[in-house]
């Protein structure tokens, strides 16, 4: 099996330089990396320029144009662009474990997607993490929220939360599927504009084509960043879209990636 790491980005070069530096240091390693860049301004491709000589896989940086908050897009061109047979997303704004993707690409299995769960760091934590550019925490540590989230117990995952059809608890900040399963069902949604809900919408059409959910609760760790939250102005549009998928069962969205490929 083959993996593409696929990093979300916008306009925070800090952040992303310490995701990276996350990246050096997987005990397993993707057969790329895809930074999935929704419109950032030049310092951050200025960042990326200086970290791919380090980096001991290849590096893509897919841009577009600023429009606003067009994620859905941006990953849409980094899955059909993508080498691997296994997407492993992220946001730009976590910080991987050293274990993250050999959790991911141990747990994955056909005819399932893995979402898993982030830990929160509060906000003095991270000044502090941009501070010294640490990548590494204890469970226990001051300025760590809810520390037993941030436990890895591979083994407990698949005891407590057996492959199901089902789509809630997701983040889109954590989750890996199948390539060919996302192209099954045309992807994200690029109906869905602004934040919110992408990503439910995706991996509930997954659920009504037929692919169960893979759950990683004590696995695939990462670390969340502090940062204030994104206006959410176009959450109600996004909600009724949500809704109409569920409604229907529906599957295959007509605004997707295809027009990518």
């Amino acid at each position: 099996m083959t993996a593409t790491l696929i990093i979300t980005t916008f306009n925070w070069k800090e952040a992303l330089e310490l995701v990276l530096l996350s990246v050096k240091h997987q005990s397993l390693m993707p057969c790329e990396v895809i930074i999935a860049d929704d419109g950032s301004r030049d310092d951050t491709r200025e960042l990326i320029d200086r970290m791919i000589p380090e980096m001991p896989v290849p590096i893509r940086h897919l841009w577009h144009e600023d429009d606003g908050f067009r994620r859905s897009v941006i990953l849409n061109k980094a899955i059909a662009q993508a080498k691997g047979e296994y997407c492993i997303q992220v946001d730009g704004d976590v910080i991987l474990h050293p274990d993250f993707l050999r959790d991911h690409q141990s747990f994955a299995k056909k005819g399932t997607y893995c979402p898993g769960s982030r830990t929160m760091l509060k906000e003095s934590l991270t000044r502090d993490v941009f501070q010294q550019k640490r990548t590494t925490f204890s469970s226990f540590e001051k300025g760590i929220k809810r520390p037993l989230n941030s436990l890895r117990l591979p083994w407990l995952t698949s005891l407590l939360y057996p492959d199901a059809l089902r789509y809630d608890d997701i983040r889109g900040s954590n989750l890996a599927y199948w390539r060919e399963d996302a192209l099954a069902v045309n992807g994200y949604n690029e109906d869905i504009a602004g934040w919110g809900r992408e990503d439910t919408e995706f991996v509930a059409r997954l659920t009504f084509a037929g692919i169960k959910r893979r759950k990683l609760k004590f696995a695939a760790k990462q670390y969340h960043l502090y940062h204030t939250e994104a206006s959410r102005d176009q959450l109600d549009d996004n909600d009724a879209i949500l809704a109409a998928t569920i409604k229907n069962h529906t599957h295959h969205c007509e605004n997707g990636l295809d027009k990518h490929t």
